[in-house]
């Protein structure tokens, strides 16, 4: 236990910034999660549509330090890879 007032604040800051990076962090990996089951279904439409809001959730992630820089590289890269194949697959045919 802290025993100095300044050393109190410190524990009192760093458990509500804990808190803030815990639901950052969660909200990505809730994000990627959606995109990786929409991908894993075949589902174009909504895996384009989430695409985007993901690589948004991960660049907010990065900025605020909640993930590294290489980390966000290395999933925007492969849910790209992934996005890419699953849209040069061939097209499902139409309904006569």
């Amino acid at each position: 236990m802290a025993n100095h007032y300044s050393a109190v604040k410190r524990a009192r800051q760093n458990e509500k910034r804990r808190a803030v990076n815990r639901r950052n962090l969660t909200r990505v990996r809730h994000q990627i999660r959606a995109l990786r089951r929409a991908l894993q279904a075949n589902d174009k439409e909504a895996a384009n549509s989430l695409f985007r809001a993901t690589l948004r959730q991960i660049d907010k992630a990065a900025q605020k330090g909640v993930l590294a820089k290489n980390t966000s590289a290395r999933y925007k890269s492969r849910l790209w890879q992934r996005l890419h194949a699953l849209n040069a697959s061939s097209p499902t045919p139409a309904a006569p």
